[in-house]
């Protein structure tokens, strides 16, 4: 099959679907990457460390146009423009040497997407190979993808103002054409984005609700997901040496269970210590790919050192973690997790929800973004992203909140609000929740250690803060009390609760909620 003509590209040389040592040693040969102390090969991704949500658009055309959400987020782009950044992708790829990979997003037969990524740096497509689903070999001869990356990292859009961009820069989406095209950025998480980005399309249409969630399997069986946003925990708190990892970001929820849409982790590396995280420390090792870490002389790693930036990554295969679910699937879960990096400092770092509380926390999706994970992000922000993943998600909130719902109720799970964010004071006077307190709630949760312990409403959240949990001080479930000057802590709570309020009004009276706090009796 001539791929390369059917795209419309005419490269000098074609490298498909490489493996592991290859892509080393073609990263090496090329000057993409220097070798690290630990076999893995490090590569920078040029002045973008980050995402560029600013610079992602859809092609407005039916039939997908009435699904989608369009705002700042889904941002529309006209066919014609399409055309012209399709053509300037095909020109930055021309005569020269591509990189391929072939292979699936989602491990359930029924719902996986079979695609193609097409680059032009070998560590682009070691990344692709790392992060998706790799098909045996027998699988490639006459792989047919149902949608294509094109990511040509040197296109740049000159004429942006006339095409309707905000930049040089452009993440473009054809759900018509099963086409992304990007330019511009050489990061390698627009790849993984965008590909989750079209799931999340696709797959509601289906019945079938995306999330951006990690999850995980207990010893009994239990599967357990974690919503949140980058930099609230999902990979840290997800990889847990008593539980199999299912997956550390993106997974979907169908009538059978959960199932991952990804073959790998991405995880963050800034402060990296193998006493705290030893799965993800001891994961780096030959065939994972880091990006943006500092490297010593001696080959040796600094992962303390944010000077590139603070976004720094790794990216590996799921069988990097000695402790993962090599079948990327898990049945309905008892427990789902909402995780929050409150900045405010206000916030109980664990509490039980009702439904309607749950379904209250989903739309808002309070948490802090967090330094690097975005371009002009220095400092963590207080940020309200509905469904933990609005960048991520182009039909309406409610239609991921509706599918939420629906199987909270049908499969009666337990929902829960956990911070990970800051105790004692807001961000810069309080400190960040100890990881080892966290993980002490959770498996309080996931133990059911939490079933006949007492609850009381928070004051002004209204959600269910337990008044014990064995193994953590009984002072820190009580935010209030872990600062300095009580009347302080009511101020801010109350502005925090205010910012909730304005943010839901969007939602009108969806499901019977309105802009106050949900409440129950206990």
């Amino acid at each position: 099959m001539d791929f390369a003509g059917e795209l419309g590209l005419s490269p000098r040389l074609v490298h498909r679907n490489l493996s592991q040592q290859d892509y080393r040693d073609m990263e090496l040969h090329r000057g993409e990457g220097v070798a690290t102390a630990s076999g893995t090969i490090a590569v920078k991704t040029g002045i973008y460390t980050g995402r560029s949500p600013q610079d992602r658009f859809f092609v407005r055309q039916p039939p997908s146009q009435p699904h989608i959400d369009w705002g700042t987020v889904n941002q529309p782009l006209e066919p014609g423009a399409f055309d012209r950044l399709h053509a300037l992708a095909r020109e930055a790829m021309a005569d020269d040497e591509l990189f391929v990979f072939d292979g699936y997003a989602g491990t359930d037969e029924r719902y996986r997407l079979p695609l193609r990524i097409v680059t032009l740096r070998a560590w682009q497509a070691h990344f692709a190979h790392n992060m998706f689903i790799r098909p045996a070999r027998e699988e490639l001869h006459d792989f047919a993808p149902q949608f294509t990356v094109l990511n040509a990292i040197s296109a740049r859009a000159e004429d942006w103002r006339e095409l309707g961009l905000n930049s040089e820069i452009f993440i473009a989406i054809n759900l018509e054409q099963r086409l992304i095209v990007i330019g511009g950025t050489e990061y390698g998480g627009e790849i993984k984005k965008g590909i989750f980005t079209v799931l999340n399309y696709l797959l509601p249409l289906e019945g079938v609700l995306p999330m951006h969630c990690s999850a995980n399997i207990g010893k009994e069986g239990d599967t357990a997901i974690f919503f949140g946003l980058s930099g609230t925990g999902k990979t840290t708190l997800s990889t847990d040496p008593t539980r199999r990892l299912i997956g550390d970001d993106e997974h979907g929820w169908s009538d059978d269970g959960v199932f991952n849409f990804e073959g790998g982790c991405y995880a963050k590396t800034i402060g990296l210590e193998h006493e705290h995280e030893p799965e993800i420390f001891d994961a780096i090792r030959p065939g994972a790919l880091l990006e943006n870490v500092v490297v010593r002389d001696d080959g040796s790693v600094d992962f303390a050192d944010g000077s590139i930036t603070e976004n720094t990554r790794v990216s590996y295969p799921l069988e990097h973690i000695a402790n993962s679910e090599p079948s990327g699937k898990g049945g309905h879960p008892p427990n789902v997790i909402f995780l929050t990096c409150d900045a405010f400092g206000v916030l109980p770092p664990v509490a039980k929800l009702t439904p309607e509380m749950a379904m209250y926390h989903f739309l808002s999706g309070y948490t802090a973004k967090v330094a690097g994970t975005e371009r002009g992000v220095t400092e963590p922000t207080a940020t309200f992203s509905t469904c933990f993943g609005a960048p991520f998600m182009p039909q309406r909130p409610t239609v991921y909140a509706s599918l939420l719902g629906e199987k909270l109720e049908r499969h009666g799970s337990r929902a829960w609000l956990v911070n990970t964010g800051w105790t004692g004071g807001p961000y810069g006077i309080g400190h960040r929740m100890k990881l080892a307190d966290t993980r002490r709630m959770l498996t309080a949760i996931l133990g059911g250690e939490l079933n006949d312990t007492e609850f009381t409403p928070h004051p002004v959240f209204r959600v269910l803060v337990p008044q014990a949990v064995p193994g953590v001080a009984s002072e820190l479930l009580d935010p209030r009390a872990t600062w300095a000057d009580g009347d302080a802590y009511d101020a801010k709570a109350a502005e925090l609760a205010q910012l909730f309020n304005t943010n839901f009004a969007q939602y009108g009276d969806y499901a019977g909620l309105d802009s106050v706090f949900p409440t129950t009796d206990i």
